[in-house]
């Protein structure tokens, strides 16, 4: 009970504070709800630069929490809710220890994914001649050590003319391929014995020698869907008489997306640089909504696909 005139004026000030603390807040949620409806509006494709170490489920799970902290969503976690919130999703794996163009979809733009899949890429590959590892890049451990000495840059670059155009490849063991739904390389980090699947055709459209300073070597690579860059470079060395594994991998283009000319780093991964830089979902005919509610069904989606369409392109 308030008496007097003090404790109408308390009554008062209590009041007012009430309601200056409830407009702040409405206006809090506003602003958010306004920036949260701005991110889910966002339909199309872009691309962000990876840096070497994370996975590309990492950076992808970075760039979520990134966009959701901006909308006012502080913890966005669990990840059902962030799946509600925010539908994003990669178009082809780059292993922890590649770096370089990382294809993202956003909203309708996931749906676009899987032609990313199966289209070009371009990647700088460097090399060392003289030993192999087990995950044929510089992560695994040496499993056999070759001289190299014989081989020179002209037999190099003769040798690359034999893998290019349509040719025949094994997969690595440790990759993003599945056998009984597990990744291949999960397996193998548990112990469990793997089989190498076999050989299948692979499109290189472009190979060539930037660098010969051996035991390192560079590469230039454009190459289709499904296709190992960590293979090329073990089968090569092979073909030479010798061994060797992937120090350093960049992919450098994927698509019309470059390194040099879209790719976002960290620092820009705001909503107003990807509206910038999002490419938009073309809108369907009248035959293409039909064909896709038919297939919608019986798709996969990019993140369940990689693994099978094996494009972990490293």
């Amino acid at each position: 009970r308030v008496t007097g005139t003090g404790g109408l004026h308390n009554g008062r000030v209590l009041h007012d504070r009430l309601t200056a603390t409830v407009c702040a807040y409405t206006t809090s949620m506003a602003v958010q709800n306004s920036t949260l409806s701005k991110l889910q509006s966002l339909n199309g494709i872009f691309a962000i630069y990876k840096k070497q170490g994370p996975t590309s489920a990492d950076v992808l799970n970075t760039l979520k929490k990134a966009l959701l902290r901006e909308a006012g969503i502080a913890n966005p976690n669990p990840r059902k809710r962030k799946k509600q919130l925010l539908k994003i999703g990669h178009g082809g794996t780059l292993d922890s220890n590649a770096s370089g163009v990382l294809v993202v979809g956003i909203g309708e733009g996931t749906k676009m994914l899987t032609t990313m899949l199966a289209g070009s890429k371009k990647y700088r590959a460097v090399g060392e001649l003289g030993k192999a590892t087990d995950t044929l890049d510089v992560t695994g451990n040496v499993v056999e050590e070759k001289s190299y000495d014989h081989i020179t840059k002209e037999a190099f670059e003769e040798q690359l003319k034999q893998f290019t155009g349509e040719i025949m490849q094994v997969p690595p063991l440790y990759s993003a391929l599945k056998k009984d739904g597990q990744r291949m390389s999960v397996l193998l980090k548990q112990g469990q014995e793997v089989e190498a699947k076999p050989a299948r055709p692979v499109t290189v459209y472009s190979l060539s020698l930037q660098d010969f300073s051996p035991p390192c070597f560079t590469i230039d690579v454009e190459c289709g869907g499904g296709f190992y860059v960590r293979s090329l470079v073990d089968d090569l060395a092979k073909a030479l008489s010798s061994c060797a594994h992937i120090k350093e991998l960049t992919r450098t283009k994927q698509g019309q997306f470059t390194l040099e000319e879209h790719a976002l780093k960290e620092d820009r991964w705001t909503w107003t640089d990807i509206s910038q830089a999002l490419q938009p979902c073309p809108k369907p005919s009248g035959q293409q909504k039909n064909a896709k509610k038919a297939k919608s069904k019986h798709m996969p989606t990019s993140s369940e696909s990689e693994g099978d369409n094996g494009d972990q392109n490293d």
